[in-house]
């Protein structure tokens, strides 16, 4: 429970600042205290006087009924609160282009610079940024967008305050609602964004610009890892595949079934074609690349808490495939040792559903910072025990829509679904030549190094904003 400090409690004049709201979360947030810090401040101004656009820049969208197509040619990407923020944004659902374009939801369209602010649902008042690489994707009514006045304010300046801890306050003080949390625009119209000398807002701003020009790379180099990995194995058709566009599996015959299996779902026409192509090339299996390796889902086990200066970050499946990955703090030494990963393992969503856009079935990339995470046993591990086959080339093609629908393909359960043990370890794995190989997994090498470059300039940026706001205080 969270209760009032002693040294700061909650005043009466508070109540007529929050418009006589009597939850506690505005008074305990710690967006008041915030408030009154930067008060004191010789340059505050209201954010809605520093943005621009639809709604004089704040603001989300009206509730519409959502058409989903799979043709690129016929829609567009569209990008919901628990989408922005994940790290690769390939795999997004599609909104039909005609309904996007119209006169009532154009202006949902994103451009570079805006912050996004998640103001409905579990995660209302999550904010991410918007790369370069963002600018033909729609979002949804649950997103608040803020566009800055490129005449008043840089926008990666205006990103990094409230992103910081003391835009954090005031975002998540403006949350409402008790099953289904809310922000409005007009909550957010009188934050007091601090402003200083032109040059550190500059720098503030370059580092953000940098940091979402870096994230933007990533994408592209992982895209591009995939599109190689498919040439270089001859196998083109691959790069762009759509399952939807082929025929559907309403019924098929088949012969020759073993005790392996009886379910259905692992015969799918589909998903046997997929593989009769990945085994057309020269290639091994999976079994064989993960022999000395590791190949298995991880140990069940107790959580037991603990602070951040004890513990480990313990991710879950969803928050595995976010740009920063939260997660709760659990003690190391009451865990398996398996909850820490080695380098260039493969994670695969390893329990779940058959949701369209449900994570079961895709892969994250375990290198670089994510090593100081440890992952549940909801994943399944996968680590090369082949030198020649890196797990930076697996990678590649575990990525691709192809190897998502190939996973499904053979999973096995009730409701919630895994994966055959036995049809796991025959998946095909194609082998490009040695050199093409190393070339690959050097690409996917690089865009997590990106990555990595990405977070250290966003934090340099919060660094810099929140020394100035302290120093300031302490000079006024």
């Amino acid at each position: 429970m969270k209760i009032a400090r002693m040294d700061n409690p909650v005043r009466a004049d508070w109540f007529s600042d929050q418009g006589l709201r009597l939850d506690a979360s505005p008074y305990l947030s710690g967006a008041l205290e915030v408030r009154k810090r930067l008060e004191v401040l010789p340059n505050t101004v209201r954010l809605a006087s520093l943005t621009t656009g639809y709604n004089d820049g704040i603001f989300n969208g009206p509730q519409f009924r959502r058409v989903y197509l799979s043709n690129p040619e016929h829609s567009v990407p569209f990008l919901g609160s628990k989408d922005m923020m994940t790290s690769d944004l390939t795999r997004l659902p599609r909104l039909r282009r005609s309904d996007a374009e119209s006169g009532s939801l154009s202006h949902l369209r994103l451009k570079p610079g805006m912050t996004l602010i998640s103001c409905s649902g579990f995660h209302a008042g999550r904010r991410s940024y918007v790369r370069p690489d963002m600018a033909t994707i729609w979002s949804s009514q649950d997103v608040l967008k803020v566009e800055p006045d490129p005449g008043k304010i840089r926008a990666g300046y205006l990103y990094a305050f409230l992103a910081s801890r003391f835009g954090e306050a005031f975002v998540k003080a403006s949350v409402y609602g008790s099953a289904v949390k809310h922000i409005e625009p007009h909550h957010l119209v009188d934050l007091p964004v601090p402003r200083f000398d032109s040059v550190l807002e500059q720098q503030i701003h370059d580092l953000v610009e940098e940091s979402a020009r870096l994230r933007a790379a990533f994408q592209a180099g992982l895209v591009a890892a995939s599109e190689d990995f498919f040439r270089s194995a001859g196998l083109p058709e691959l790069i762009d595949y759509r399952w939807h566009d082929e025929e559907s599996d309403l019924g098929f015959v088949v012969h020759g079934v073993t005790p392996v299996t009886l379910r259905a779902l692992n015969f799918r026409p589909r998903a046997q074609r997929l593989t009769d192509v990945l085994r057309s090339v020269p290639g091994t299996t999976l079994g064989q690349v993960c022999e000395g390796g590791t190949l298995r889902t991880g140990a069940r086990f107790k959580r037991i808490d603990t602070d951040e200066e004890h513990g480990v970050r313990l991710v879950g499946q969803r928050q595995a495939f976010w740009g920063r990955p939260e997660g709760r703090w659990i003690s190391a030494a009451a865990a398996p040792g398996d909850i820490l990963q080695e380098d260039e393992t493969i994670l695969v969503a390893a329990h779940g559903t058959f949701g369209e856009n449900e994570v079961y079935s895709r892969s994250v990339f375990i290198t670089g910072s994510l090593l100081e995470n440890a992952y549940g046993q909801d994943f399944l591990r996968v680590l090369s025990g082949r030198a020649e086959v890196p797990g930076a080339y697996l990678f590649a093609l575990f990525r691709t829509n192809a190897m998502f629908r190939i996973f499904r393909s053979i999973s096995v359960g009730g409701k919630q679904q895994e994966y055959h043990t036995t049809l796991l370890r025959d998946l095909p794995i194609p082998l490009a030549p040695m050199a093409d190989r190393e070339r690959i997994a050097e690409t996917v090498r690089k865009a997590y190094r990106d990555r990595d470059r990405a977070d250290v300039l966003e934090d340099q940026a919060l660094a810099l904003l929140t020394d100035a706001i302290e120093e300031a205080e302490a000079r006024w």
